[in-house]
């Protein structure tokens, strides 16, 4: 028999099994497929409307998954960290304005040029010169981009922060690592896509850098304090997980009450989200931060053996990071601990002060680009290194640096980098851009670029207009791209 009367006709139990033989596979497969091991593959098939941070392709092929932007707060000088100048050592001690037009600075203390402290070495194949603040990542240097063309639009440092970090100099828009959740999600579902390591220092700015502005509360940043307890809250105080499950459930069926009578209500359907991932981190986290099973040669690698507290806390934040990125965590934020100077922010004792915050960072940074090197991560994996802006060639006074916009030196390496280049120059001081100008909207445009993002395109309406972190500029570096 045969066509469709077979169906109606009673079967053998083996025929049964034998038609249906493929089909077991597939619901072997589908099971895997959506777990987290094989990264919810049937999730980001059919995405559920109510999670906002559930993962969904951008439009571009991605080079990365994950980003790890390595914050130097207060603003690294260029010329005594990747962007030699031998002149300043011939004109020490002179005057500036005898040299070039000096624009006006935000102390306007202006002292004499002020030559580099710091001997510079060639590092790697590639010849890059890094200074002496930098002997660990200078050995890296082969795999980062060096951009020495980067400039600022504001001289001081919270609307500076804002800028870097937002793509606008004002209070209260979206960050960076928001804008990059709201358009891709999270692969990782138990913990948040965007994490902020406190090493100690909030910038100037405050929390208002990590925000999520005018998109949804899901999107903002979490941040993770060092120790042992990096949130509040994140051990349970009910005395069973039943009972602390029966609550959730209440909340949310209250919450949930609510927008049927109001309808759409962004703080109340992210308040559902955030109960909800709250409650997957107090297993998730714990798990996280616990440094135990890693091996005593890659805690010397990052530095937590080191006898500078700093360098421990710092070591422990890129750790930490590396196993974010194994998790799927889309956007880690690290900020600086606090060293005895004043953030990178040396407008007095520079020699002092810089050599604090880059001993604090400089072993830590190379062991995790090492780490991940090793893991297999670093492909798909871009770490920015970047501080708000750069300093002067002459001296603050006699022996510190001013806020300098209109050049400094940041780097890029992992997914889609070239490493061993160099992009950009400035003058013979270090002072002004002279060739490939490089902006803030410029750096937003490429990281998303690497994420697949299309920054013209990732937009949310406020206002009345789209709005997007590259506003109405934004230019792909592509000289840094392999």
């Amino acid at each position: 028999m045969s066509g469709p009367h077979r169906l109606t006709c009673r079967m053998t139990r083996r025929e049964m099994l034998t038609m249906c033989r493929n089909g077991f596979g597939g619901v072997a497969l589908l099971g895997l497929m959506g777990s987290s091991t094989f990264g919810n593959m049937v999730a980001q098939v059919a995405p559920p409307e109510t999670n906002p941070l559930h993962p969904r392709p951008g439009g571009l092929i991605p080079k990365a998954r994950s980003i790890i932007f390595l914050y130097m707060d207060g603003g690294v000088s260029q010329v005594d960290s990747f962007d030699p100048k031998p002149r300043l050592a011939r004109e020490n001690g002179e005057n500036p304005y005898d040299k070039f037009a000096v624009d006006a600075t935000q102390f306007n203390s202006i002292g004499k040029i002020l030559q580099s402290p710091w001997e510079f070495r060639r590092y790697g194949e590639s010849g890059i010169e890094v200074s002496d603040l930098f002997p660990h990542v200078g050995q890296c240097v082969d795999d980062l981009a060096v951009v020495r063309s980067m400039v600022a639009d504001f001289p001081e440092h919270t609307n500076a922060n804002y800028f870097l970090h937002t793509g606008i100099g004002i209070q209260g828009r979206p960050s960076m690592g928001a804008w990059i959740n709201y358009g891709l999600g999270s692969e990782n579902q138990d913990l948040p896509g965007y994490v902020v390591l406190d090493g100690g220092l909030i910038p100037p700015g405050g929390l208002d850098n990590f925000n999520s502005g005018f998109l949804p509360a899901a999107y903002q940043g979490s941040i993770f304090r060092s120790g042992d307890l990096p949130l509040p809250n994140i051990e349970p105080q009910e005395p069973t997980s039943d009972l602390q499950r029966r609550k959730l459930n209440l909340m949310s069926r209250t919450d949930r009450h609510l927008l049927g009578r109001i309808g759409h209500a962004d703080h109340v359907e992210s308040a559902i989200t955030n109960y909800e991932l709250a409650y997957r981190m107090q297993a998730s986290v714990p798990e996280l931060t616990d440094l135990s099973g890693e091996t005593e040669a890659t805690k010397k690698l990052y530095g937590m053996d080191s006898s500078d507290p700093n360098t421990r806390i710092y070591a422990a934040e890129c750790l930490l990071a590396r196993r974010l990125v194994e998790r799927g965590v889309r956007f880690i934020e690290l900020t600086c601990p606090n060293v005895a100077a004043d953030r990178w922010d040396q407008h007095s004792n520079l020699k002092e002060g810089h050599e604090l915050n880059a001993h604090a960072v400089d072993q830590p940074i190379a062991g995790l680009i090492r780490d991940l090197k090793g893991r297999g991560l670093f492909e798909d994996t871009l770490i920015v290194w970047a501080g708000e802006f750069g300093r002067t060639p002459f001296a603050q006074g006699t022996n510190g640096r001013d806020h300098n916009p209109s050049a400094f030196s940041i780097w890029l390496a992992g997914a889609g980098i070239k490493g061993g280049t160099i992009y950009g120059a400035t003058d013979e001081y270090g002072y002004r851009v002279t060739d490939k100008e490089t902006t803030i909207h410029d750096l937003h445009a490429t990281m998303l670029h690497l994420l697949g993002l299309e920054h013209e395109h990732l937009t949310y309406r406020f206002s009345g207009r789209d709005i997007r972190l590259t506003d109405v500029g934004g230019n792909i570096i592509q000289g840094i791209l392999s």
